[in-house]
């Protein structure tokens, strides 16, 4: 793993999010699990060389990010948003987030098939949120304060972890750094809200949820890259395109690469951004109740 500081380690070059962890006077508290389930052993053992783990903290619920919580169990106490808990590995049509975490081993972890769990034993306990929370939370653990701030846009619970001591945050997919966006369910509008709840924080070092660490001043290149996507798609809508016509001509390739391991995904996410935010800013709205004279 990355060494940030004496405290603060982070991974950045696997597929999946950016685990972190932060030590304290007490004990480690991990943000975010890996996806691959060697790595998430490997992590855990290292982790648990500076004490015993005081929290485990998931910034979101999608599966890169919390897959790995099954690997922590008996590991610190679980803390998720409520907007988290609720989504918690839940399988939706489009996506079926088990069969998505056991799609990655041949390719990038061929070593964690054994590891892997069945269904119906990886469900009965995934190791989900033990400290449930709806807003911002705050945790104070040894002489480190841990802010959870509410910062929704990317998915409803999504949070960012504030460490002052550290003068760092970690945004979880709030920020992806040099490497494409993923939009998916998002509310665009309220992502950008939560860029600027962000933006007002005192750090030096902004962890984001993919691609390498960075500072507060790239959170201007995550708005634009919002903007731009939303500003596209909005076009495509004047010019009366059809979602399919949007889907096959808004592209975004220069925004550099899915990040690692999930290069071969481009042409998806591209398709899947354009179509999200086709049919929301298409999307028929309740005529406004008008006043009675």
């Amino acid at each position: 793993m990355q060494q940030l500081n004496d405290r603060v380690f982070t991974e950045t070059k696997v597929r999946g999010c950016n685990p972190s962890f932060v030590v304290t006077s007490v004990g480690p508290v991990v943000i975010d699990t890996p996806q691959l389930p060697t790595r998430a052993v490997e992590m855990r053992q290292f982790v648990e060389t500076f004490g015993q783990v005081q929290y485990l903290i998931n910034t979101e619920h999608h599966v890169d990010h919390i897959f790995g919580n099954y690997y922590f169990r008996g590991a610190g106490t679980v803390v998720n948003h409520q907007g988290l808990y609720d989504n918690f590995m839940t399988v939706y049509p489009e996506l079926d987030p088990f069969e998505y975490a056991r799609e990655a081993l041949p390719t990038d972890d061929p070593d964690g098939i054994p590891l892997f769990p069945d269904r119906d034993e990886y469900y009965a306990d995934p190791n989900k949120g033990q400290i449930v929370f709806t807003g911002d939370l705050s945790l104070r653990v040894g002489e480190h304060d841990f802010h959870l701030l509410h910062t929704p846009g990317h998915t409803a619970g999504q949070i960012a972890v504030y460490v002052p001591r550290e003068r760092m945050v970690f945004t979880g997919d709030s920020v992806f750094c040099g490497c494409q966006t993923w939009l998916m369910t998002s509310d665009v509008d309220q992502w950008l809200a939560s860029l600027e709840r962000i933006r007002a924080l005192d750090v030096d070092v902004l962890v984001p949820g993919h691609g390498p660490v960075t500072d507060l001043a790239y959170v201007d290149k995550q708005r634009a890259v919002l903007l731009g996507w939303k500003s596209a798609v909005a076009e495509a809508v004047a010019a009366g395109w059809s979602k399919e016509e949007t889907q096959a001509r808004v592209k975004f390739a220069d925004l550099g690469p899915v990040d690692v391991g999930q290069e071969y995904m481009l042409e998806y996410v591209e398709t899947l951004n354009a179509g999200s935010l086709f049919d929301k800013l298409t999307a028929r709205r309740p005529a406004p109740v008008l006043p009675r004279s």
